[in-house]
Parts: C-alpha cells; structure tokens; sequence
C-alpha cells in the first residue's frame, strides 16, 4: 500500500490530542490513521519526533497510549473521575523511555530521543498527556460536539468555548447539517 492509501493525518498544536486522533470518528464509522507500523513513524516525523522503525507490539503499544489518554482526556472534560488503568498506562510510557528536552533554535522545545525508538516517542506523548490532564498548561479539555467524533482536544481559545476538535472538519459538517436542515424546514413552510 501507498502511503496515499491511508487518511491524511489530522495535526493539532497539541502533541497528546494530536495523537488521540490517530483514530477519529469514535462514535460513528471509525477511521484508523495509523494502522500499520510505516504510518506510526511517519505521524511521529511529522510531530517531530524520529524514530528508526516500529514493530506490530510497538503499534499495539502505541495505540493503547492513545485509547488511555483519550479516556483521561476525556474524563476530565466530563469532569469524571480519571480511570486508573489509563493513568497507570499514561505514567509508566512516561517512565519507560528516554528523552530529553531542548531548547530549539527558535526558542521552542524540542525533544531529542535518545534511542530513537518508539518507547522513547511514547514517553514524550504520555508526558504530554500529563501536562494537559493535570492542567499545567493554560487551556481545557473539551470533547468534540459532533455526535459521531467526539474526539478530545485541548482548547486554548480566548473565551473557552470551542465547540469542535476541528473547524475545516467537524464544525464544517455540523454547520453544513444545521444549515441544511434549517433550509428544508423554511422550504415545507412555504408549501
């Protein structure tokens, strides 16, 4: 298969909902964006962190990462208690690899992973994670308005009040269905 086979991945500013949404539409028909190990290296490339290959565990792994910080996203924007097996999930991948952050060139960190294997990426998604569950960072958890996607994200938006993972995708659709609905009940009006 070529990589044009697969869905295009779908990037946020956030490294950890960014990873939770490597598999989308959680409600509706579910779209697998990191399927094969090749396509596990090439959405950690393209959030910046390289690694030199990935078995099928490594792939298993990493989708459990992924399913654990949905569920802690996820409860703390339901304001649920956070389920334990995903925190014991989410702190041992932060444990388990070995990466260290640096100071980038343009003032941003970047991470540098000392291996560069899939546990080290790992490590730096779980930590990720933990900064946003434990709200370290300025912003919210919220999750998806769209009834089929649901997907967390992490909103900085000035008043807080973002509606949806992502305007060019679930927003678009909603707003469209809305839009449409409106204008077929105007129409049966005018009948």
């Amino acid at each position: 298969m070529n990589d044009s086979d697969f869905p295009e991945f779908r990037m946020g500013s956030v490294l950890a909902t960014s990873f939770t949404a490597t598999l989308t539409e959680r409600c509706g028909d579910r779209v697998e964006r990191i399927p094969v190990p090749h396509r596990l290296v090439d959405w950690l490339a393209v959030s910046g962190l390289i690694v030199e290959s990935c078995s099928d565990s490594e792939l298993r792994h990493a989708q459990e990462l992924r399913e654990a910080v949905h569920l802690a996203a996820t409860a703390i924007a339901a304001q649920d208690p956070l389920p334990s097996p995903a925190v014991a999930l989410i702190n041992s991948c932060s444990e388990d690899g070995r990466a260290v952050p640096l100071l980038g060139a343009a003032g941003r960190k970047e991470w540098r992973l000392r291996s560069g294997s899939v546990r080290d990426a790992l490590s730096v998604i779980a930590a990720d994670a933990i900064s946003i569950v434990s709200e370290e960072r300025q912003g919210r958890l919220a999750l998806c308005a769209s009834p089929t996607c649901r997907a967390a994200f992490f909103d900085t938006s000035r008043g807080g009040t973002r509606r949806w993972c992502e305007m060019s995708t679930c927003g678009n659709r909603e707003k469209k269905s809305r839009f449409l609905a409106n204008k077929r009940a105007a129409t049966s009006l005018t009948k």
